[in-house]
């Protein structure tokens, strides 16, 4: 396994921003009503989950603080999901899209649940 020296080497965090570009390339074909809302919200959530990956990271000698922020990572991949479930329902994406990335933010999911029930696996 290779050295993990920044967030950047995390194989969650690669998934995670991955997803937010994604997101973010599909999300330009929304409608202009949903600039506000849907569109931003979605890009939001997405792109937290890699910013509060990179604030764990540099808190993992503090163990609560680090499963803290990856407990927000695990909500705002949640939350992306949630707004995942809307832009499908207003058909502004379509099954195959949905289903691949949604089923890659349970993934990302998975990665942050096992770091957060073994901590000390990460801390330096």
């Amino acid at each position: 396994m290779a050295k993990i020296s920044t967030h950047k080497d995390l194989r969650v965090y690669q998934l995670a921003f991955e997803l937010s570009m994604k997101i973010y390339k599909v999300s330009k074909s929304f409608p202009v009503e949903e600039k506000y809302s849907l569109t931003d919200q979605v890009r939001r959530s997405s792109r937290s989950v890699c910013a509060n990956l990179a604030e764990a990271f540099r808190k993992r000698r503090y163990p609560k603080n680090f499963v803290s922020k990856l407990s927000d990572c695990e909500a705002e991949a949640a939350e992306t999901q949630v707004w995942l479930d809307f832009a499908l329902e207003c058909e502004y994406i379509d099954n195959e899209f949905y289903n691949e990335i949604y089923k890659q933010y349970d993934m990302v999911l998975g990665m942050l649940v096992n770091m957060i029930v073994e901590p000390e696996k990460w801390s330096i």
